[in-house]
């Protein structure tokens, strides 16, 4: 009787056997003798999935109350220039931020010819990021499809203005013609806005003593002007204004041009690093306790 030998394999057909019987499990190999030719192999135990996912739960598990406070944390609010000037019991003002004669260092920025939707809308957004109110003297004609930007200002603090109807000359006009471009403007801010404390800006700054009998406000000008309508030039435009800056100045930009918008935010951030403190007209004149008297001119108020 024939006995029967034992099966035989060389590593590479073991290997290529087992494999394709257990194609479906995921098994390591170690050697651990060799007599005679043949190879004893044994398995290697694999952490099992179960184990891995349940502690990976623990984990989380544990981390989540971390987590819930970390994303319930509010970011930091903006503090509004303004809120300087207006806080009552707060600490003084640092000495970056005053003058030579301990007064804080404050600038008014207005905005010309506006609304327009798109730049202003983004010049409102940069403005609210960085704490800043401005002044907006608005095109009467460009109010009935930019109500809700209107609005949008006086919500946010922003002062407005009248700069005509139709963005004419005032000069030399009589007192029905001024009332079509100056009151028509003003009545429709009202009913707007719900109030009637505008300020006035005569296109181009023109003047003359019968602008001056028939604005019944304040008339506000201007003491830095960079031009910024000419050439539409961001770099220009913000280095003349940060340049010529000072306290008590109120500077002219118009919000219908992109670049003066992108002008405005680096204007507003590197004047924040020299201490100044961004107001509305009305602002700068009550904090220096002078007052608006209708029918005048203003173009600043320096210290």
């Amino acid at each position: 009787v024939q006995t029967e030998q034992p099966l035989r394999l060389n590593r590479f057909d073991y290997n290529k056997f087992y494999m394709r019987k257990n194609a479906a499990r995921r098994i390591s190999y170690s050697r651990t003798n060799r007599k005679g030719g043949r190879i004893m192999f044994k398995r290697k135990s694999d952490p099992g999935w179960a184990a891995v996912l349940a502690a990976f739960g623990l984990l989380l598990g544990a981390a989540a109350p971390w987590f819930a406070l970390v994303l319930s944390i509010p970011p930091p609010a903006v503090q509004a220039d303004a809120q300087v000037l207006t806080e009552e019991d707060g600490p003084s003002p640092s000495p970056q931020v005053q003058s030579g004669d301990g007064q804080p260092k404050l600038i008014a920025l207005t905005f010309d010819d506006g609304p327009r939707r798109s730049t202003t809308t983004a010049l409102l957004d940069g403005l609210a990021e960085r704490g800043v109110k401005a002044t907006f003297f608005l095109i009467g004609k460009q109010l009935e499809t930019n109500e809700d930007v209107v609005r949008r200002m006086d919500e946010e603090g922003h002062q407005v203005g009248i700069h005509t109807f139709d963005h004419v000359r005032l000069t030399g006009l009589n007192k029905a013609d001024f009332d079509a471009q100056v009151d028509r403007t003003r009545q429709l801010l009202k009913n707007i806005l719900g109030h009637n404390d505008f300020l006035l800006r005569p296109p181009y700054g023109l003047m003359d003593d019968g602008i001056r009998r028939h604005a019944g406000c304040p008339i506000i000008l201007w003491s830095i002007d960079p031009e910024d309508w000419k050439d539409q030039n961001t770099v220009r435009v913000t280095e003349h204004v940060v340049n010529g800056a000072r306290d008590g100045a109120i500077i002219l930009m118009h919000d219908i041009f992109p670049e003066s918008v992108d002008a405005a935010f680096q204007i507003v951030d590197r004047l924040h690093q020299q201490g100044y403190l961004f107001v509305t007209v009305e602002q700068l004149f009550a904090a220096r306790c002078l007052p608006l008297e209708a029918g005048r001119t203003y173009s600043d108020a320096y210290p």
